[in-house]
């Protein structure tokens, strides 16, 4: 009779616990799912180190061993996978590189043999020539 009670009692509790764990989540915005799946890892990874401790116990029985078995692989890969799924919802808010405007590619070093391309004239002063001939101004060695 007790043992009747007593499952029918952890079973109430076991429905009631995944209810509430259901209702809790569905209600999670999605900006706080990543920090949750990496509490909920930190928080499995601490029960898979009590089910291995538990395995070292001496007065199990083979099944209750086959059980903490079973346990511990499906909680490592619970880990693993979240571990991996936490890591790739990261990924997506890195800054990505911003492409460079088709105008300022860099240099192509088919055309060049290898060296980018040089503005004539040597250093800033080359490089300010070429600035104002694009401009239409004069430049170092008269008017462009």
């Amino acid at each position: 009779m007790i043992l009747a009670s007593t499952l029918t009692t952890n079973l109430a509790i076991l429905v009631l616990a995944g209810f509430i764990g259901f209702v809790v989540v569905s209600k999670v915005p999605n900006t706080l799912h990543t920090p949750l799946m990496s509490g909920t890892n930190a928080i499995h990874g601490i029960v898979l180190l009590g089910a291995l401790l538990l395995m070292g116990l001496p007065g199990l029985d083979g099944f209750s061993k086959g059980l903490l078995v079973i346990a511990v692989a499906f909680g490592t890969i619970n880990i693993v996978g979240g571990f991996l799924v936490t890591d790739r919802m990261l990924e997506m808010f890195k800054a990505k590189p911003k492409p460079k405007p088709s105008g300022e590619q860099g240099p192509n070093p088919k055309q060049s043999g290898g060296q980018g391309e040089k503005a004539e004239g040597t250093g800033v002063e080359g490089s300010k020539a070429k600035a104002s001939e694009v401009k239409g101004e004069e430049g170092p060695g008269g008017r462009s």
